[in-house]
């Protein structure tokens, strides 16, 4: 019998119908799943702002009061993008670097590398250099330019010519490379 009254359908006493759901106007979900949403200070300060009575609630569940202490409360990081954190560049040497790599017995391939420290496409150059030197050109690397041929005596006159940014002294010859 007790079971039976766990399982009853329909609407409940103790609820006034229709339920009136709140949201919040920062994260546009209900004010009770705020909590879950990556900027729960600013769903805070609009509830504080808007709905003074409602932040109180928040305030009272909120269980700021735990023997934590200072340690941050863990949130759940699953169901959609949150807050995207953008990657920072290193800052390193700007400086591009010109080599020649064996590719066969008598082929050769330039690398080029230090292209992207100038903030420079590096599938655009790749195209300009194929298209300059009429043969195939590619990245391979995070920051690698390949292009097919013994070019690299040309590089130090064509890289300052289309980019002024890179000066001729900024361009260093590493010779021949193993592969």
């Amino acid at each position: 019998m007790a079971q039976e009254n766990k399982l009853k359908t329909g609407p409940r006493e103790s609820v006034n119908y229709p339920v009136q759901v709140v949201y919040c106007g920062n994260c546009t979900m209900p004010i009770e799943y705020c909590e879950y949403y990556p900027e729960y200070e600013k769903c805070k300060q609009w509830l504080e702002k808007n709905l003074p009575r409602e932040f109180e609630k928040v305030k009272i569940g909120d269980g700021s009061d735990s023997p934590a202490g200072d340690e941050e409360k863990k949130r759940q990081k699953r169901g959609g993008k949150g807050i995207i954190k953008t990657k920072k560049k290193e800052e390193g040497p700007k400086q591009v670097c010109v080599s020649r790599a064996p590719r066969g017995k008598k082929k050769s391939v330039t690398v080029v590398t230090g292209l992207s420290t100038f903030e420079i496409d590096l599938k655009v150059a790749a195209k300009f250099f194929g298209q300059r030197f009429a043969c195939g050109s590619s990245v391979t690397g995070e920051d690698e330019i390949v292009i097919q041929g013994d070019v690299k005596d040309d590089l130090f006159d064509v890289i300052p010519e289309k980019w002024p940014e890179i000066d001729e002294d900024l361009i260093e010859d590493l010779g021949d490379q193993k592969r």
